[in-house]
């Protein structure tokens, strides 16, 4: 009567959280396990002759009882973890290498699948189901099925290795987050505004430490060096920040990094490739680490020459306040705070009060609305977490999906924000709709208020959400998200666009105490000030790109630190700003392979996305109909089932350049 292995009869098929508990997890993996070995075993020892029906769509239908135990398991590990869980996560990260580890190893399965691929000329498919073979038989090549003897015994032990660290630097990353946190006397408070006040005691409540504190929540500390007029406190966070991953003892992760590295390298050289980068990057629009690091250096000119200008008026706005030296890490979010003030006379403390989280929630559902026909209804239904809330989505008065926000920071949620499906959207075996999460780390308050950064994360998150949602392909592998790294992240950073809609803004943008709109003379202001510090924005972003991609070329460095030292000297990366991501808590990279030698996949998209907002502008607007149909036809409903490079064509007409980009962040070409 495990919970996790029924059929759920709950609204639309939701998780019956209520009725799931930790100790349901071990159990029901080991019977999901074993299910879907015999599935997997029924499709490999076929003995008639192997057709797209009875292989690859039976491996579509396979590991269905998986993937049910998993989404509940990785929503609630990553969101709201506990000891019990991590422990879990350690348990289950070498058991499912091994076990798709054992899958991949399966001869006979890969010569049934090789028997389809050979033949697929003469077989009448669909374009979606040529698409799916072609992806099946790619995906199990570079997993090492042709490997046989001692490559094939050691790309096991590299995966389940592989599967193990990330895990391991997950929870060193979210242990250094959780434990760490700096009390603040009331004279610590001064000069602080309101809404950092309210955060920092609402934080002190969480920790039980008696006061308010500064944790290493994003939502909390950003704030907090851009406000605090003391330099010491101000040092003492952003070092305690910078230092995450990296103070030593069980969770320091510089000898993850490195044997992760390492790792990575050996094998993509068991199959063939001079580097993991190669590897990688193959299946990618990119293709190349070439074409990599030609677009983030025509980007990185111009952003750090943009840097180093604003660095030299910061350093002189802090020279005017009596302190000499050279401008530092934890100073430029504080100057720079003030420089925005004096010259767009835009001040954070000002502006927030206008960006309710409720407020933007609205916002983000009304801009679908009006794209895409979508309406958004409250459900009520047991989630995990009581900070957690869910929408029926519908369209004509039919179910699309089931959206969740989870929005708070709290102890329990790794860093950051992200987007999964519990269930993706498929029509076959059977046709299922999409349960679409979106996972963010707000600063609680009564009511809960953004800065805009977050307001563009919120948007930035429910992109992700609609391409899960307004998903309409066949086959589950190809949906929603499943597309190359270097493109998933169109539509998220498309989206954040309408947030900069003056109609938008002029709506939704109501202050939490009067209730009214956005002053115009306001809303003007946020506008014309869009670009401010790009430079720092671009520099610290592009400069965790260039270090991944340099990790995943040539040989791994047995000291990722220093390497990255070496990376950022050569670029000549402005003393005042780090890397947004550092070695150490670099998680996109190390936690697993997902934006490994991608995180420049950001910039990739953006390119597409400056462009392809560019569309909406000369067309009828940010609302065009013809330009929304457009986008949904090609892009946010057909998943991975073509190229990525062909779905943009369609939507656009042509391939961009990076001319729209380095104009919407305001840089210009060195």
């Amino acid at each position: 009567m495990n919970p996790l292995l029924q059929n759920w009869t709950t609204p639309f098929a939701i998780a019956p959280f209520d009725k799931i508990a930790d100790e349901d997890f071990g159990p029901a993996l080991e019977q999901a396990l074993a299910t879907h070995n015999d599935e997997i075993a029924a499709i490999a020892s076929d003995t008639t002759p192997a057709t797209f029906e009875n292989t690859v769509e039976a491996l579509e239908a396979a590991g269905q009882q998986l993937d049910q135990v998993l989404s509940v398991f990785f929503t609630v590990a990553g969101a709201d973890s506990t000891p019990a869980r991590e422990a879990l996560q350690r348990d289950f990260s070498p058991k499912l290498s091994a076990h798709f580890a054992e899958i991949s190893a399966n001869k006979a399965l890969f010569n049934r699948i090789d028997a389809v691929w050979q033949q697929r000329d003469t077989l009448d498919l669909s374009d979606e189901q040529a698409r799916v073979l072609m992806l099946t038989h790619r995906g199990f090549v570079r997993a090492g099925s042709a490997l046989t003897g001692a490559d094939e015994a050691r790309m096991k032990e590299i995966k389940s290795r592989l599967a193990v660290l990330g895990t391991q630097f997950t929870q060193n990353l979210l242990s250094d987050e959780r434990s760490w946190f700096m009390p603040l006397s009331e004279d610590d408070l001064d000069g602080l505004p309101e809404f950092i006040v309210d955060a920092a005691r609402a934080a002190g409540e969480e920790k039980e430490a008696g006061g308010p504190v500064v944790t290493l929540s994003r939502s909390l500390i950003t704030p907090f060096l851009q406000f605090s007029p003391r330099r010491d406190l101000r040092e003492k966070a952003f070092k305690a920040w910078e230092a995450r991953g990296a103070n030593g003892g069980e969770t320091d992760n510089r000898a993850t990094a490195a044997e992760i590295l390492a790792l990575r390298k050996e094998r993509a050289a068991l199959l063939g490739y001079d580097s993991f980068a190669d590897y990688k990057l193959e299946t990618e629009m990119a293709k190349t680490p070439e074409a990599v690091r030609d677009l983030l250096m025509q980007v990185w000119e111009p952003a750090k020459t943009q840097a180093n200008a604003d660095a030299e008026v910061l350093t002189q706005m802090m020279h005017a306040d009596g302190v000499n030296g050279d401008l530092a890490p934890w100073d430029w979010r504080y100057y720079a705070e003030k420089r925005r003030a004096a010259e767009h006379d835009l001040n954070e403390a000002a502006l927030k009060p206008y960006f309710q989280l409720d407020r933007m929630i609205e916002a983000s559902f009304a801009c679908a609305n009006r794209l895409f026909g979508l309406e958004f209804k409250p459900l009520d239904v047991p989630l995990y977490h009581a900070d957690c809330r869910a929408w029926e989505v519908t369209r004509d008065g039919a179910h699309v999906a089931v959206f969740i926000g989870d929005y708070f920071a709290r102890g329990s949620k790794r860093s950051g924000a992200w987007c999964s499906a519990m269930r993706s959207q498929a029509k076959f075996p059977a046709v299922q709709s999409p349960v679409v999460i979106n996972v963010c780390n707000f600063a609680k308050g009564d009511p809960a208020l953004l800065s805009y950064d977050d307001a563009r994360t919120l948007f930035h998150e429910f992109g992700h959400a609609l391409h899960q949602m307004l998903s309409n392909v066949t086959y589950e592998s190809i949906s929603g998200t499943s597309v190359a790294r270097d493109f998933v992240e169109l539509p998220s950073q498309l989206y954040e666009h309408w947030l900069e809609v003056p109609e938008v803004l002029g709506e939704f943008a109501t202050h939490a105490k009067t209730g009214k709109a956005m002053p115009k003379e306001m809303l003007d202001k946020v506008l014309g000030a869009a670009t401010f510090d790009m430079g720092f924005q671009t520099v610290e972003y592009v400069a965790s790109a260039l270090v991944d991609l340099a990790f995943h070329e040539g040989e791994p460095p047995a000291d990722p630190v220093r390497r990255q030292r070496e990376v950022l000297d050569s670029i000549g990366m402005p003393s005042a700003i780090t890397m947004r991501h550092a070695t150490p808590q670099f998680a996109h990279v190390f936690s697993g392979d997902g934006y490994s030698s991608g995180y420049y996949s950001y910039m990739w998209s953006e390119v597409m996305d400056a462009d392809a907002f560019e569309a909406f502008e000369e067309a009828g607007g940010a609302f065009d109909p013809e330009r929304a149909r457009a986008l949904e036809e090609h892009i946010l409903s057909t998943g991975g089932s073509r190229d990525a490079a062909d779905l943009y064509v369609a939507f656009r007409g042509r391939l961009p350049g990076v001319e729209a980009l380095l104009k919407g962040r305001g840089l210009v070409a060195a």
